[in-house]
């Protein structure tokens, strides 16, 4: 347990004792998880944060209402002086989630780590064993875990009602303006600069896959590509930026000036003086930013669309599909006494239904409800997330969490196998991959 935090014998209630969070790097995820946390007073005080924008701390700061809030400019900065919370949030981009989590863990802190844990399996593994080492904890935010949509499916699967799990088949469609908006022109855009689309986005996916089916992958097999959002895609005459005047820009679904109208709500997550801006202000932003670039003239490499298959210890047979061209995720369940379906909403709240059809030809619905809070295509996750943070870092063995580090490793290290067979059209043992892991750590 962290020094300092009370803790109870298993069975009886905490003695309520808030936990001290602080963050480095305080964007839109950040932003999302301490709104969360500030409320919840009872469980959480806000006491730092660090990020290069000043502005963004302010922020965090005034949500916070700690008159004795301190504000650092970067990760370095927060981790010189003695240890101020409990919990450290990392939030930072992808390839700077190692190093920052590494450091706040040599100095006593226990970690809520945005996903993907880093950008090599070699890295994930790494910090997966430091937190063993030093006996601290690190909670990934696999956010699908803590929705009532999959924690409903988890529940229906252990009472046994489908039976045994034979095959899952489960499909997360991004939708185009997401794809777009973070893999084309955005930070994960270019995969060498970060990590693959099946990490970056999907490990999600792949660890929902993992806790349903609850046995080892043994195999992975993965095919996909870039096909769509590539120069020999552009409209004839299609300039390099939106703004130069496109000749076909009033009907291209993704003109970047869409983003003052249609996508403005995507606008905030990049671009800090969103708020009030008036159209001349964000047109003047698209003319250098990099959300300002022609779609089909970025220089992305990540995949556009990926299929993967699993086989499990238990042999269970698995497919994942990823896919830009449709939003929410679907999923199929087929046991030995019934089949679950489901289809979980990106754009609505409140609207996700699950059905089984009992081989008896007997039908049940369920409609699960979401929590209104966070990002609603993540279904009720975040608040979920950090409503459970306070009893998760509770937990008397860390292993337990629901998404510790220990439990999350397995899904990255699915990943970026299912990466690796991609690019060889090989499929990929996961012992044999993971000892090649192992050994490039010694």
């Amino acid at each position: 347990m962290t020094k300092g935090r009370q803790s109870s014998a298993p069975g009886r209630k905490h003695n309520v004792k808030r936990l001290r969070l602080a963050a480095i790097g305080c964007g839109g995820r950040t932003y999302t998880y301490l709104s969360l946390a500030a409320q919840e007073p009872d469980h959480y005080e806000i006491v730092a944060a660090a990020d290069p924008q000043p502005g963004r701390v302010e922020r965090i700061r005034t949500l916070s209402g700690n008159p004795s809030f301190r504000a650092f400019r970067n990760d370095a900065e927060i981790l010189a002086v003695d240890r101020l919370a409990d919990i450290m949030v990392i939030g930072t981009q992808d390839s700077f989630h190692f190093e920052p989590c590494q450091r706040a863990l040599e100095k006593g802190y226990d970690i809520l780590l945005e996903k993907p844990i880093a950008t090599s399996p070699e890295e994930v593994l790494a910090l997966a064993r430091l937190a063993d080492r030093l006996g601290r904890r690190v909670l990934v935010c696999h956010i699908l875990r803590y929705t009532p949509f999959y924690r409903k499916i988890k529940e229906i699967l252990d009472s046994g009602i489908v039976g045994d799990i034979i095959t899952l088949n489960a499909i997360e469609s991004l939708g185009p303006w997401h794809q777009a908006h973070s893999y084309v022109r955005g930070h994960w855009a270019v995969t060498e600069k970060t990590s693959p689309m099946i990490v970056a986005k999907s490990c999600h996916d792949l660890d929902i896959c993992s806790w349903l089916i609850g046995s080892p992958c043994k195999s992975v097999s993965s095919f996909g590509g870039l096909t769509h959002f590539t120069p020999q895609n552009a409209p004839l005459g299609a300039p390099a930026r939106c703004t130069d005047g496109c000749p076909v820009g009033h009907t291209c679904n993704f003109n970047a000036l869409l983003y003052a109208t249609r996508e403005r709500a995507w606008l905030s997550s990049v671009y800090d003086e969103e708020a009030g801006a008036p159209l001349e202000q964000i047109r003047a932003w698209l003319r250098t930013s990099p959300w300002g670039r022609c779609v089909y003239r970025c220089d992305n490499t990540a995949v556009d669309h990926q299929v993967a298959c699993m086989r499990f210890a238990n042999e269970v047979t698995a497919t994942f599909t990823m896919t830009a061209f449709d939003a929410g995720r679907c999923i199929e369940i087929y046991g030995t006494r019934g089949f679950l379906t489901g289809r979980n909403e990106r754009q609505t709240e409140g609207a996700d239904i699950l059905f089984i059809q009992h081989h008896t030809y007997n039908r049940t619905r369920w409609n699960v409800t979401s929590p209104v809070g966070g990002y609603a295509g993540h279904g009720g996750g975040d608040p979920g997330l950090i409503h459970a943070l306070y009893e998760e870092m509770n937990k008397p063995d860390a292993a337990d969490m629901a998404s510790s580090i220990q439990r999350s490793v397995e899904s990255h290290l699915m990943g970026f196998a299912m990466e690796a067979s991609r690019l060889t059209g090989k499929t990929v043992d996961m012992a044999d991959y993971v000892g090649r892991v192992s050994n490039e750590l010694k």
